[in-house]
């Protein structure tokens, strides 16, 4: 499989230049261990994939670790699977540190958010570094090199018309690296392979579910309503379930990187203002999305523009996610009691805020401006400027600090 240079790429190798240990989280099959691969560095490649290193590690932890190289960048995948190493890796990078020895490093990997499992966290909290990685995004993929966040933040908008693109090419391409570079693989078997691993090995080795099966009608369920605030009790209740069984299932989609929640946005002085505090649910990748709900993209595209714009809204979602994860930036969305809404709120760490608004349209309501322009009232100075992202090929300005961008200013 041809490789694509990932935008973490230099980020993790600094960090694995200043810190004992870094963890490489994200979900099945985003290219972490391909990645790790492609590093300027020695590396001693562990997988607990394997069976056999598997039941070396978990059944005599203390020799495992300490057999390790001295001397080189031990990378160790799916170390989820492996929680007993965990206290011995950290009194291994302890003895290290007194004993002046800043050669032997470890870099994990794992399809699980180590952070949410406090049992497999809480060892080595202080002394380990987090990345994630997520599915291509269409920069990656296609290979432009683009910077949303500069997109986003720093670059001087003008009026610009694009050459015309291909949406549901370009949704086809943000998504795991294996069927994104080559398009002769049946999709659809490649996620039925993808969904029983996550049900047959995930769920058994990092919950207490009885009842894997019931993931699939969760996520069902959670796919007619992306895009949408979540009710929990509503769902339990359609699923037949506890709401404490619904609370491990929720939380595994989660933490496996099935799913993802978008926060509400609330000024810090709350100015009086009613918002909403539920937070909205996205699919991580829209081509699992679709597949989850049994529909093709270029079907929902042509027959079906009301569930065509909530995959188009969730495939922002996950631009902007991959964006904000990798730029330190807070991903949020505004919506009041009132009604008011914008899709979604980026800010930087120096509060700076840019407004997103979604639509599924080649052309521009001015009724589309009224969450944003609400937001910017509220946000005052620290407004950047607000953007409506559509599928038509012009940037040109609404308001003050408003535009209308095409969705391919993402990338192109």
């Amino acid at each position: 499989m041809k490789y694509k240079n990932r935008n973490i790429i230099n980020q993790l190798t600094e960090l694995i230049k200043t810190r004992p240990l870094t963890y490489l989280n994200g979900g099945r099959q985003v290219g972490k261990s391909t990645l790790c691969s492609h590093l300027p560095e020695k590396i001693n490649h562990i997988t607990f994939d394997s069976p056999l290193i598997l039941t070396s590690a978990k059944s005599a932890p203390e020799t495992f670790i300490n057999s390790l190289s001295k001397d080189v960048l031990n990378v160790i995948d799916e170390v989820q699977f492996a929680p007993e190493i965990f206290p011995y890796l950290k009194m291994q990078i302890d003895k290290n540190r007194l004993e002046g020895n800043t050669k032997q490093r470890f870099l994990l990997t794992g399809s699980a958010n180590l952070m949410a499992l406090p049992k497999l966290s809480e060892a080595l909290v202080g002394r380990m570094s987090i990345l994630t990685l997520y599915p291509f995004s269409v920069s990656e993929y296609q290979e432009t090199n683009v910077s949303l966040f500069d997109r986003l933040f720093n670059d001087e908008l003008s009026v610009k018309t694009y050459d015309s693109y291909n949406i549901i090419d370009a949704i086809k391409s943000a998504t795991y690296p294996e069927i994104a570079i080559d398009r002769n693989i049946d999709r659809i078997k490649w996620f039925d392979s993808y969904l029983t691993t996550i049900l047959n090995r995930d769920i058994k080795s990092l919950s207490d579910l009885k009842n894997p099966d019931l993931m699939v009608v969760l996520l069902s369920l959670l796919s007619m309503r992306t895009g949408g605030l979540i009710n929990n009790t509503e769902i339990a209740k359609e699923i037949g379930i506890d709401y404490r069984t619904y609370e491990k299932m929720f939380a595994f989609a989660i933490n496996s990187f099935i799913v993802f929640n978008v926060k509400p946005w609330a000024k810090p002085n709350k100015l009086n203002k009613r918002f909403v505090k539920s937070p909205k649910l996205y699919f991580t990748d829209c081509n699992f999305l679709s597949y989850i709900m049994k529909r093709s993209l270029d079907d929902l595209f042509a027959n079906d523009t009301r569930t065509f714009g909530h995959v188009f809204e969730n495939f922002v979602a996950t631009e902007l996610v991959k964006c904000a994860k990798f730029n330190n930036l807070e991903l949020s969305h505004y919506r009041t009691q009132a009604g008011k809404e914008a899709d979604f709120v980026l800010e930087n760490t120096n509060g700076d805020i840019v407004g997103i608004e979604v639509k599924l349209s080649t052309d521009i309501d001015k009724k589309y401006l009224s969450g944003l322009q609400e937001l910017q009232e509220l946000s005052g100075d620290k407004f950047k400027r607000g953007l409506i992202v559509y599928t038509g090929q012009a940037i040109i300005p609404l308001a003050d600090k408003i535009w209308a961008v095409p969705v391919c200013h993402f990338w192109k």
